[in-house]
């Protein structure tokens, strides 16, 4: 059985009380008791529950979701999801809310991080393009004690936060073989299109993809990736001149969260040339060319899924627990016409 209280109190030699008073890191306790506690807990394996932990020192959990203000529907699916979570976890003593920032400007970024007050924020979920600005301001969270999770997008060499998303190079390879084997022996290029390749998971999505094309389907060609920034007017013109001056294109691989804009501009543009499209993350839009038959195949990860991922490990880390790994593994979903509609 679980030891409580009252066995972790008869293993250290001290009232039911004392062990209430250092559990709970509450004064009038002498170091020696306190020393004696430690001692018994790791003896004996004591564990408490987080849940009366927090109820028991009137603890609210205060995480925060720090997010791009570009993003398009996928952006507005996560902001729901988070936003979903802050009623479900209301009762559970956990306050969770959702800013926007814009992250064309690492040293903005930074500034903003470098800014959460420890003392009424627990812990971050951010979604920020790499760059050792943002890199250097989330470790120096991580030191002033404020539980940190890279939320979808990652940073390089920052082990000292979780992650929280798919293997990017992982879902890249397998739009590589999907759109591969959707052409067969149809050669010809493919455009690549992003919103930026500032972001590691773009540039890890643009590796994975890559090392498929060019090792297993030698007859495509992949063009250089082109950047939206997310503007309309931007993807319009680039992607016509792309379409233009490449008349052999076979397919689109859209490799940010957000196809609507580059593909609106493809569909603008093709006119009557036949083109695979591959795309990441479900939308509304997403769902409903696929329906259309107008996108191919969608790459996906449940949104919702990684909102409560990084809140269960920010929780897990505030109450000095090992999340539990298997349970917060992002799987990578393939959406088809036909299993969408039986989802």
């Amino acid at each position: 059985m679980r030891p409580t209280a009252r066995d972790l109190a008869e293993a250290a030699g001290v009232s039911l009380a004392t062990v209430d008073r250092v559990l709970n890191e509450r004064p009038n306790v002498s170091p020696k008791a306190a020393r004696s506690v430690a001692e018994a807990i790791e003896r004996i394996g004591f564990m408490r529950n987080p849940a009366a932990v927090a109820l028991a020192r009137n603890k609210t959990y205060r995480f925060r979701f720090v997010l791009p203000t570009s993003g398009d529907q996928y952006l507005a699916e996560l902001i729901a999801r988070a936003g979903e979570a802050t009623e479900a976890l209301r009762a559970d003593s956990t306050d969770v809310e959702a800013v926007q920032i814009a992250m064309s400007d690492p040293h903005h970024v930074a500034k903003y991080l470098t800014a959460i007050d420890h003392e009424t924020v627990d812990g971050v979920a951010v979604m920020a393009p790499e760059s050792p600005q943002v890199r250097d301001a989330m470790l120096r969270l991580v030191e002033r004690g404020v539980r940190v999770v890279q939320f979808l997008s990652g940073q390089e060499r920052l082990e000292s936060a979780d992650y929280v998303g798919v293997d990017n190079f992982a879902a890249g390879a397998t739009a590589g073989k999907i759109t591969g084997r959707f052409l067969c022996e149809r050669p010809g290029k493919i455009m690549v299109v992003a919103e930026t390749m500032m972001a590691l998971d773009s540039i890890q999505r643009r590796l994975g993809f890559d090392s498929i094309i060019n090792a297993q389907f030698p007859h495509l060609e992949s063009l250089p990736s082109l950047e939206t920034y997310g503007d309309e007017k931007r993807a319009d013109l680039i992607i016509r001149r792309t379409l233009e001056h490449n008349p052999d294109t076979v397919a689109v691989y859209v490799l940010s969260s957000e196809a609507r804009i580059p593909l609106t501009a493809v569909w603008n543009t093709q006119g009557a040339r036949a083109l695979t499209v591959v795309a990441h993350e479900r939308t509304p839009f997403s769902e409903q060319a696929l329906m259309d038959e107008r996108i191919d195949a969608v790459i996906a990860q449940d949104p919702g899924h990684a909102v409560r991922s990084a809140l269960r490990i920010l929780r897990a880390r505030s109450d000095h627990r090992e999340p539990l790994a298997s349970q917060e593994r992002i799987r990578i979903e393939v959406l088809l016409k036909e299993n969408l509609q039986f989802d």
